[in-house]
């Protein structure tokens, strides 16, 4: 009796293996990893982002319009409540993380107006972990893209489709990018930069 069920367990294991299952489970935990991966460098960012409106308001207080700006938009990105499996919720995080990087260039071409600002130190290593933290946040975006991929080709796949089928999982929501250049190039940091001179007629 003890032999056959080691037998049937072995028969079941063999046949979960061949139709995809262990496949489904090993792509659906590296997505998982993946999006962890995502929240934890925008957090990164989230968390650069005070300390650097406060430098700079302490060189460009005038500027209230920008750094208010950066700050309500880092309120309202940390303050969304998002579900990586539910298309919609994606979709608002992804905005509200566009608007934290929109918000964060405005402040960029600001500072070019404070050569004092642009020397300072704490300002200097600030740029440095902002643009560190923004080629990782590239960088785990563009991961998750590819173990998404790889998981909805899966599960979409004959016959992995009936194993997925049977045992609930679906494809998965993606990032969904307009501009395939942007995602490969992180936003410029490179406060340290001569502005452009104007344009003359």
């Amino acid at each position: 009796m003890r032999s056959l069920k080691i037998l049937l367990v072995s028969a079941a294991a063999m046949l979960l293996a061949g139709c995809g299952y262990n496949t489904i489970q090993v792509q659906d935990e590296a997505t998982k990893s993946a999006w962890s991966e995502v929240l934890n460098q925008y957090q990164r960012r989230a968390d650069l982002i005070p300390n650097l409106v406060n430098t700079v308001k302490g060189f460009a207080a005038q500027e209230q319009a920008v750094l208010v700006g950066v700050t309500e938009a880092r309120a309202k990105a940390t303050q969304v409540k998002v579900d990586a499996n539910d298309p919609a919720s994606l979709k608002q995080f992804q905005a509200a993380q566009g608007e934290v990087s929109s918000a964060l260039s405005r402040l960029m071409v600001v500072v070019e107006k404070y050569p004092e600002l642009k020397s300072d130190q704490n300002f200097r290593d600030l740029q440095a972990q902002l643009e560190g933290t923004e080629n990782r946040i590239t960088v785990a975006r563009n991961r998750f893209i590819q173990t998404v991929n790889d998981y909805n080709v899966t599960v979409r796949q004959f016959p992995v489709n009936l194993t997925a089928m049977i045992f609930g999982y679906k494809p998965k929501p993606n990032f969904a990018v307009e501009n395939e250049a942007a995602i490969a190039k992180p936003p410029t940091v490179d406060f340290g930069a001569p502005a452009p001179a104007p344009a003359t007629n």
